[in-house]
């Protein structure tokens, strides 16, 4: 699945799922081994499936859909009642040939239902087969609809999404990642219609009255949660690659918006057939782009039939940016790599969720490297992992492997610590044994544990024995355990040519620096600038390292590394003066370090300034970009503070805007992709602040959008809008929702609904709100609104949302419901609002699903401080440049 990235004002609003309650087993975190006995289930261990023939009619009209199916049993202990999960299913009957039919028992809140017979199964193997129907969602949970808008009117297709725990509001399962199973599928579908499934279509029967039955045929072992279905008035293009056909599907119309999608998937699949040094083992995969948004996710990777929403795969010239063009490949990768990390191979349990997402985290990085070098893709896993220690460094925070008991912990568990920290640790533990060591191991591990369910050891033990190098205490050191290390370095000397570091482990705490620091074995790489490179392994808290050289050395060399860094103040000073000298990825840690760093008080919040003066205009786009992102957070620390606000501009106008004036507000021949997303953020970080020429231009070009083609470039109409959209006046506003409103093409019409809600007067603001309520946007651009108001106006938005929760909660995934409200507040800051989400839990959310309220709570809280003890310094340092 790949997560969404926002921005603080939703950054914690993170998937969840069901209803608590307790686990049966619960193996220790990291151990090895993942058997039926000893992984951990809500259900009871007497009996498993191996096998579901599932025949399904959906009524798009109704909203429900009609079931039946077969499910191939084995009791392993005699027992009268087989239990199994289910959630919103209704049952006519449940039987098993020879025994009779069973008496049933649904129990709502633990989302299971039991049947029971008149005699107890002996051990031995069965067929239970039921009669129930379901309700189709407006929400992506189980099978949902999607309305969108065309030439010729409303549509409205059928999705499945089912990750974590929604295959049971489709089909009564055992629905849990250690039960894996066969499927074989068949559905009565509307004459015309395109069925899609995780397999291809092996027969189709016109059955007359409009009607057709299509039977997919049956899919290798897999998890529940990777089912899929999907239905709808579809284009389907393919190509034939390695020997699997190769798909994209869109709506009708479509498909040439998915052409680099598809091109990149077939470049990709051989690539991983031969890094995973095992074939992709289905016949077909098909890409499969819808109309709509979810609160969470972006995409799922349903085996063989990838779920997008189509602004994650789909490329419109009218509107697509360079960065769209980034995120589509990225997120075909990361899709693609969960075919076999994820699909192929599965987690026993919830607790190594990160297994799938960490390690699809980090493929997507390998295989945008390989492909696309010159977006040197390097850089982007630095911000990754920027964002990880963001939330790492709170006491909220846990450890990378965590156990989880409930459906709403595991849908907790997708957050930034299972991806992006998952990814750095990966990351750095390949740099540690070495890329080729690396590879060997993973192609052992994939080849022994095709089709089962594994534990986080599992893999560690296949790197270990591919290296011959140990690493397993490094990796529990950092995936057993929450926090950041913290290495500080001191005592430099220089003799004979050569530099001598003494290195300190700490922990890097935001709002606990005083607590005892943890332990970690941490891998460290060093470089002298103008010198040589050396590395080490800091154990027992101290650690040294000799590199040829006497410059300035710089801890964390090529970023690979996990942790942050504090030198100190003269060896800061002597890297920041010779900071123009540093490979780009040095630059964007040492920056990412400093500004980290000094927000949290272990060094001047300032230092980052310093940096950002000492970058020159030919850096990296991708450093440059750093700096437009830190300047406009500092912004937002402004809030309510208008005249320290209005001196800080003054600083941020004289740093950017030589810099807009040297990338300009056209495309010039030959610029990289990298040129061009610069130009966006700097556009929207000049325009967002009312830099008065950018302000003037941009809305000069959407005045002119009518009449001259030239006025408003696809790849620039997204930033453009949202500066216009986010200086509206009324009138403006209203021609802004009137374009909304005749808008057609699902992508542009998001996109317009969304820069709506980015208004910066209150008023509108509030319009904006009482908008998303309404059936005008559309079931799922709703949260999206709300969650944009919350980026200008957290106060607002979580007060209104409180207000209005019942409705609210409509309009938001089920799986998201506990964590969206909270997650309004999080990019405010007054300790007020902090005590309001905390309240709002306490009243709203069970006790033991409030981990994501508490994190927004936490971001509060920091971000008070911030306010109350860095921004006086940064102030003072802004008069003075001024």
């Amino acid at each position: 699945m790949r997560r969404l990235m926002s921005s603080a004002a939703a950054a914690v609003i993170l998937l969840a799922a069901g209803s608590a309650f307790a686990a049966t087993q619960a193996p220790a975190a990291g151990s090895k081994g993942a058997t039926f006995a000893s992984v951990t289930t809500q259900l009871p261990r007497n009996v498993r499936p191996s096998h579901y023939d599932l025949a399904f009619m959906p009524d798009a009209d109704k909203m429900a859909f009609t079931a039946k199916v077969k499910i191939a049993i084995e009791v392993v202990e005699p027992t009268s009642t087989v239990t199994l999960q289910a959630a919103d299913l209704t049952f006519a009957k449940a039987q098993i040939a020879g025994i009779g039919a069973a008496t049933i028992k649904v129990d709502d809140a633990a989302q299971t239902a039991a049947f029971t017979f008149a005699k107890p199964l002996a051990k031995g193997k069965y067929v239970l087969e039921i009669d129930y129907a379901g309700k189709i969602y407006k929400q992506a949970a189980g099978l949902f609809a999607l309305d969108y808008e065309t030439e010729t009117g409303k549509k409205r297709a059928l999705y499945t999404q089912f990750e974590n725990s929604d295959a049971r509001r489709f089909i009564p399962a055992w629905d849990e990642p250690f039960y894996k199973a066969t499927y074989s599928v068949e559905a009565t579908i509307p004459t015309g219609q395109m069925a899609l499934g995780n397999m291809p279509i092996a027969s189709s029967k016109d059955l007359g009255g409009g009607k057709t039955l299509v039977k997919f045929a049956t899919s290798p072992k897999m998890s529940t949660y990777l089912l899929f279905f999907g239905l709808g008035e579809f284009d389907r293009k393919t190509t034939k690659v390695a020997g699997v056909d190769v798909g994209v599907v869109t709506k009708k119309g479509d498909t040439p918006k998915a052409q680099f999608a598809l091109t990149s998937a077939a470049d990709l699949l051989p690539w991983f057939n031969d890094y995973f040094g095992t074939a992709y083992p289905l016949p077909a995969m098909d890409n499969i782009a819808a109309p709509g948004r979810s609160q969470f996710f972006s995409a799922m990777e349903n085996w063989g039939a990838i779920f997008y929403f189509e602004y994650a795969m789909l490329l419109d010239p009218t509107i697509s940016t360079q960065t769209d063009k980034k995120n589509v490949f990225t997120t075909v990768a990361h899709e693609m790599a969960h075919q076999w990390f994820g699909d192929l191979v599965t987690m026993a349990w919830w607790d190594d969720l990160w297994l799938n997402e960490g390690f699809a985290s980090w493929m997507e990085g390998r295989a945008t490297e390989h492909f696309h070098p010159e977006w040197n893709s390097a850089l982007a896993a630095v911000g990754g992992r920027e964002y990880a220690m963001g939330l790492d460094a709170l006491v909220t925070t846990h450890p990378v492997v965590q156990h989880v008991e409930t459906v709403e912990q595991a849908s907790q568990a997708f957050d930034a610590i299972t991806y992006q920290k998952g990814e750095a640790v990966i990351r750095m533990l390949e740099s540690y044994v070495g890329a080729d060591a690396w590879r060997t191991g993973v192609r052992a591990y994939m080849q022994k544990h095709a089709h089962g369910n594994t534990v986080s050891d599992d893999l560690w033990t296949a790197v270990e024995k591919a290296a011959g190098k140990p690493i397993l205490d490094i990796a529990h050191d950092f995936t057993l355990q929450p926090g950041v290390p913290l290495i500080t370095v001191s005592n430099a000397t220089c003799a004979a040519g050569k530099t001598t570091l003494t290195l300190t482990q700490g922990q890097f705490s935001k709002d606990a620096p005083d607590a005892k620091p943890l332990t970690w074995r941490v891998p460290v790489t060093v470089k002298a600038i103008g010198g040589g490179e050396a590395k080490t392994l800091v154990t027992g808290g101290k650690g040294s390292v000799t590199v040829d050289g006497c410059g300035p050395v710089v801890v964390n060399a090529g970023q690979s590394g996990y942790f942050r860094v504090q030198y100190r103040p003269a060896d800061f000073a002597a890297i920041a003066k010779d900071f123009a000298r540093l490979p780009s990825i040095d630059q964007l840690g040492v920056m990412s370090d400093a500004w980290s760093m000094g927000l949290a008080g272990y060094q001047p919040a300032t230092d980052f300034l310093d940096l950002a003066k000492a970058t020159p205009d030919s850096a990296d786009p991708q450093v440059l970009s750093k700096i437009v992102s830190v300047m406009s957070a500092i912004d937002g620390y402004y809030q309510g503070m208008p005249a320290e606000q209005a001196a800080f501009r003054k600083v941020v106008f004289a740093r950017l805007s030589p810099l807009m004036a040297q990338v300009g507000w056209a495309a010039k021949a030959g610029e990289s992709d990298n040129v061009a997303i610069l130009r966006a953020a700097l556009i929207g970080a000049l325009g967002d602040l009312g830099e008065p020429s950018v302000l003037a231009e941009a809305r000069r070009r959407y005045a002119a959008d009518k009449t001259d083609p030239a006025a408003v470039p696809g790849p620039l109409r997204k930033t453009i809008l949202a500066v216009v959209a986010k200086h509206a006046d009324q009138v403006t506003w209203n021609l802004l929702n009137a374009q909304a409103q005749l808008e057609k093409t699902p992508l542009i019409r998001a996109q317009l609904y969304t820069q709506l809600a980015g208004a910066a007067d209150p008023a509108l603001a509030r319009e904006a709100l009482e908008l998303a309520l309404t059936p005008e946007p559309g079931e799922t651009l709703s949260s999206t609104m709300i969650s944009k108001v919350a980026s200008q106006h957290p106060e607002l938005a979580f007060d209104w949302a409180v207000a209005n929760k019942d409705k609210v909660n409509e309009k938001v995934d089920n799986s998201a419901r506990t964590r969206f409200i909270p997650g309004l507040g999080a990019g405010a800051s007054t300790p007020a609002m902090a005590e309001k989400i905390k309240a709002y839990a306490a009243a709203n959310i069970a006790e033991g699903s409030r981990k994501e309220a508490d994190k927004a709570a936490a971001a509060v809280m920091n971000r008070a401080k911030i306010r109350e003890q860095r921004l006086p310094a940064i102030t003072a340092w802004a008069a003075k440049a001024n």
